[in-house]
């Protein structure tokens, strides 16, 4: 009997899959735990379905961060931070400050654990990557100077 998979089993498959199972395995065990339902017409329309809408959302995603890279990609953010003498900056740029001025700046929202940066301890000017998506990144430098 072929059946279409609610949750991951182990040994048969994974959610969303259209799997073959024994006709007692599948109405003892599985139909009563909710963990598959019969591969009829209307079950395989909803699965089509569900994966149309889920490639939907990823052509969606890429097309925002390709879109997100075309406007960010060789830009620089403009920072400031107080510094004492020979441009020692009093702490640290981290990547928290880094993102709120990427939106602030640009409009766009970036997650900060999705930048990778080295430590700016000190003024000047530094090569950041944002990570957009998947095998999606945009380059970009972060000019620190001195806050008035």
């Amino acid at each position: 009997m072929e059946v279409i998979l609610k949750a991951d089993v182990k040994g048969l498959g994974k959610k969303g899959e259209k799997v073959k199972a024994s006709d007692g395995y599948a109405r003892n065990f599985l139909f009563p735990k909710g963990l598959a339902v019969e591969a009829n017409a209307q079950s395989l329309t909803e699965l089509r379905n569900r994966e149309q809408a889920n490639q939907h959302k990823i052509d969606t995603e890429i097309a925002n961060a390709n879109k997100s890279k075309a406007t960010l990609q060789g830009k620089t953010v403009k920072m400031t931070a107080k510094a004492g003498a020979n441009g020692k900056i009093f702490g640290s740029v981290t990547s928290k400050e880094v993102a709120a001025e990427i939106t602030r700046q640009y409009g766009i929202s970036v997650d900060k654990r999705k930048i990778t940066m080295s430590d700016i301890k000190s003024l000047g000017s530094y090569q950041i990557e944002v990570k957009l998506y998947t095998n999606i990144t945009a380059e970009m430098t972060v000019m620190v100077g001195e806050q008035a």
